[in-house]
């Protein structure tokens, strides 16, 4: 089991940036952003993969959205600039074992954190 807990989430005007944080209880291969609007279907944003520490991310969020992780301490982050209101949700930290390229596929990941808010007004 790995236990992940999300900070940093708030409200920010658009245009702004937050920078979201996500505490792993041990190493996972592979690390990923996901978020959920209302109504909406939950869906990647960012991922990075432990060994080479590629990344991949949606179209939407490409340019202003950076993912990092740091393997020593089980953390890994997504900055987020330039927001804009529809990227307003819950964002959440996911985690898989699987080793190999960045997936954005959320049944790819075994263990979620409880999600923190994000709130872009225009």
């Amino acid at each position: 089991q790995v236990q992940l807990v999300e900070s940093g989430g708030g409200s920010v005007q658009a245009g702004g940036s937050l920078r979201l944080s996500c505490a792993a209880s041990r190493y996972s291969a592979s690390m990923g952003w996901f978020r959920q609007a209302p109504g909406k279907e939950r869906e990647g944003v960012a991922a990075i993969s432990a060994g080479d520490g590629s990344t991949d991310y949606a179209d939407s969020v490409k340019g202003r959205f950076s993912i990092s992780r740091d393997n020593a301490n089980y953390r890994v982050y997504l900055q987020m600039n330039s927001l804009r209101a529809d990227d307003t949700a819950i964002y959440y930290c996911a985690a898989s074992p699987f080793s190999g390229a960045p997936s954005l596929a959320p049944w790819r990941y075994n263990y979620w954190g409880q999600g923190t808010q994000v709130t872009v007004s225009s």
